[in-house]
């Protein structure tokens, strides 16, 4: 066994996998993409789809009903323009993990998807070609 595989070590791993980023921080992949960043690059969308509890708490910090982690503040700050570009500059993996967790929220929380979709795009201005984009994939 290396010395850094120990079972302490892999708890911890698992432990970020379900609990540092929610599907949200998804969006934030795609859109720091236009930064030059890969910060979000390879997050594991199925795991952060599956957990609920941080999934509610990143639901809460984009609609201003909750704290934000720094994750959470990434998010709410590049929101806006994830909407307006619809992911133009995304990597291929970033396009999917987007296309899959938007997907997922329509689909699982519609009623979190029409609040988001009220706050970020009230007049549905980026509507068409932000479906449009879901439609791709």
């Amino acid at each position: 066994m290396r010395a850094y595989d120990t079972p302490k070590t892999k708890y911890n791993a698992m432990l970020l996998t379900k609990r540092a980023l929610p599907v949200w921080v998804m969006l934030t992949a795609w859109v720091s993409a236009q930064n030059g960043s890969s910060k979000y690059e390879y997050v594991d969308v199925d795991a952060l789809l599956s957990n609920h509890r941080t999934l509610n708490n990143y639901v809460n910090c984009v609609l201003d009903k909750g704290p934000c982690t720094p994750e959470g503040r990434d998010l709410k700050e590049y929101m806006p323009r994830a909407l307006t570009t619809a992911c133009a500059d995304c990597t291929r993996s970033q396009k999917h993990f987007i296309r899959k967790a938007a997907s997922y929220v329509m689909k699982n929380r519609p009623r979190d998807w029409d609040e988001i979709v009220k706050k970020y795009n009230p007049q549905g201005k980026y509507r068409e070609s932000f479906y449009r984009f879901l439609a791709e994939g």
